[in-house]
């Protein structure tokens, strides 16, 4: 027989104003300390419903407290838990160190040593006005000649510059491209002091001397590593994949009219992400709000180079 724990309660309120030795005279299916325990467990029920314990441990950390933490380690990687403590305590806002330990482990923050290490794109990121990157393209004609882009990008701005097009990337032809971008930078008033670049071989040194006089420093990039030049290396995948792949070039002077039209597309009209979708010669549209516009959109369409790249507008 197997009683419930409501019948084990009612039992053991039943029996328990007696005697002990009454408890043991009486033959019941029970032992006498079962029933007492049976009691102290209703006691210890009753004082739990009625006498509530305080909070155990530490009050929990205020939410704005918390965030000001996380924000002051993702503005200043290099700083550890006990840095972050002294400055919250420069503000009036006590909150003992391991507190502050507690809420990077939780979060799964590494410590400062290992956050503090600057990558290569935060490099490029934090030193973008300062920063010029080029390459190297080589396309294909129908005939099989071999066709060589060199083009420059700017990293803060976006801007392209095309410097030319051959089938012989001499060491003269490049030395002369590079004269004509340090007078092309003279006159936009760019003020560039690196420029990144591969250890091809058909960039001669004289190159690197060229720039070296304007107070341009030439940056190597590390062998088969083309993130250390991801920039400009976007830009010759956006340029294959919107350009070069979807047209039939036919000798240098097609290339260098195909590229001119898409140069000005790329800096007049094309979206970039990291320019917030503007152009780097076009400023991003104010959102419209008229709601007479939102309804009736009249868009219209223009094609560049015989419909392979399109621009959209408003019309007039």
């Amino acid at each position: 027989m197997r009683f419930a724990p409501e019948d084990r309660f009612f039992l053991a309120a039943l029996l328990t104003p007696l005697p002990r030795a009454v408890l043991r005279r009486l033959r019941l299916v029970v032992r006498p300390d079962t029933i007492l325990r049976r009691h102290r467990q209703i006691v210890k029920r009753h004082h739990a419903r009625t006498c509530r314990p305080k909070r155990r441990g530490r009050p929990p950390t205020v939410r704005s407290i918390r965030a000001f933490v996380l924000r002051l380690v993702r503005e200043n990687p290099a700083w550890g838990y006990r840095r972050v403590h002294g400055e919250l305590a420069t503000l009036g806002r006590k909150v003992a160190s391991s507190t502050v330990w507690e809420i990077l482990q939780q979060e799964g923050i590494d410590p400062a040593p290992e956050r503090a290490s600057i990558t290569w794109a935060n490099f490029l990121r934090s030193q973008a006005d300062a920063l010029l990157a080029c390459d190297f393209i080589e396309t294909v004609t129908p005939t099989g000649q071999r066709q060589y882009i060199l083009a420059v990008i700017e990293h803060a701005t976006r801007r392209i510059r095309v410097l030319g097009t051959t089938t012989h990337p001499t060491a003269a032809w490049v030395t002369q491209t590079i004269r004509n971008l340090v007078m092309d930078l003279e006159d936009s008033g760019c003020r560039a002091r690196f420029l990144i670049r591969d250890r091809d071989g058909k960039f001669p040194a004289l190159m690197d001397e060229i720039l070296a006089d304007v107070g341009i420093q030439t940056v190597l990039t590390g062998i088969r590593m083309p993130r250390m030049n991801s920039i400009m290396e976007r830009w010759v995948q956006t340029c294959r994949r919107e350009l070069l792949d979807r047209c039939l070039i036919w000798n240098e002077h097609h290339l260098r009219h195909a590229l001119a039209e898409y140069e000005r597309f790329y800096y007049e009209h094309r979206a970039h992400q990291a320019l917030d979708q503007a152009a780097p010669l076009r400023a991003a549209p104010d959102p419209i709000t008229d709601p007479t516009r939102i309804t009736a959109l009249n868009i219209r369409r223009h094609d560049r180079l015989g419909g392979i790249l399109h621009e959209y507008s408003h019309a007039a």
